[in-house]
């Protein structure tokens, strides 16, 4: 382990028999615009990257959607050989199209392709945790999961993947997905403004699963915004470090992977993730979501 891992806020989770600090990093955004094409700054993408390990980061998250294959190449040149200690979360079940739109591929041979590809593009011969996207660009969308599911159960049986995840889904699909197969998380959108998943939160943290939400500051309506604004000018801090900080005090199970391509924005989300915000706050925060 990095000797600086005991110093991220929110100490460490345990993703199936892979230990991970709660705090880790979300690499689409080392991609280009619209997360198509290489970065503005190749060079400045590999040095995040060796940030992240060097500050005690044990969890990325990417795909090979991205880009495409853009974050997976520049994960695998600036950290391959990768230290025992690193896992790398990656997704399948979308691809990208010429329009920059998510396109679902979630048809038994795409999934093999996108596991065989990710394969690849990290340089692994096992996948650490592979998450099943579900839904589209609106969200999540009912409907089974059991086809798209159970082709990454195989492949997790031939030993390509150790441990299995669900992205963009509904608590009846995630419960599906449990009655085939164990999962160790669930990636959807979740913030303090957007807290559909609250219930689902909860439930997972008494199965001991993690929950991973993504754009911690994604879909506030002004007024929200604003809010967020005040509570956050009072404690002198940033918006996202009282977003981030608020969804470590929210739940044990709750992992964050704030994406940025710059090592300066890196260390100031860990440090707002440390902020303590008093019961005075967290009920004011609170309110947002209502």
């Amino acid at each position: 382990m990095s000797m600086f891992s005991t110093s991220l806020p929110g100490g460490t989770w345990t993703l199936g028999d892979l230990t991970v600090t709660r705090f880790g990093y979300g690499a689409m955004q080392l991609a280009g615009p619209w997360v198509m094409g290489p970065p503005a700054d190749h060079d400045g993408a590999l040095a995040v990257l060796r940030e992240v390990v060097d500050l005690g980061i044990t969890h990325i998250d990417t795909s090979d959607a991205y880009g495409p294959h853009v974050t997976n190449q520049l994960i695998r040149e600036a950290l391959h050989p990768y230290p025992e200690s690193l896992h790398i979360v990656t997704k399948v079940g979308a691809t990208r199209d010429q329009q920059g739109g998510w396109p679902p591929a979630r048809e038994p041979e795409n999934l093999r392709r996108a596991v065989h590809e990710n394969l690849e593009s990290l340089g692994l011969e096992v996948l650490d945790l592979v998450n099943l996207r579900l839904g589209n660009a609106e969200g999540p969308q009912p409907g089974s999961l059991a086809e798209p599911f159970e082709t990454l159960v195989e492949l997790q049986r031939q030993g390509l993947i150790r441990h299995l995840g669900v992205s963009t889904a509904t608590a009846e699909q995630v419960a599906e997905a449990q009655a085939i197969a164990p999962i160790v998380c669930v990636q959807n959108m979740y913030n303090l403004a957007y807290r559909h998943d609250d219930a689902l939160i909860d439930g997972l943290a008494e199965q001991g699963v993690a929950y991973v939400p993504y754009f911690p500051l994604g879909g506030f309506s002004p007024l929200q915004s604003s809010a967020l604004s005040t509570v956050a000018a009072r404690l002198d801090a940033t918006p996202m470090s009282v977003a981030l900080a608020w969804l470590l005090r929210r739940s044990p199970n709750i992992l964050l992977i704030p994406g940025t391509s710059s090592a300066a924005h890196l260390r100031e989300n860990i440090a707002g993730a440390e902020l303590s915000l008093s019961d005075e706050d967290l009920a004011e925060l609170d309110k947002i979501g209502l």
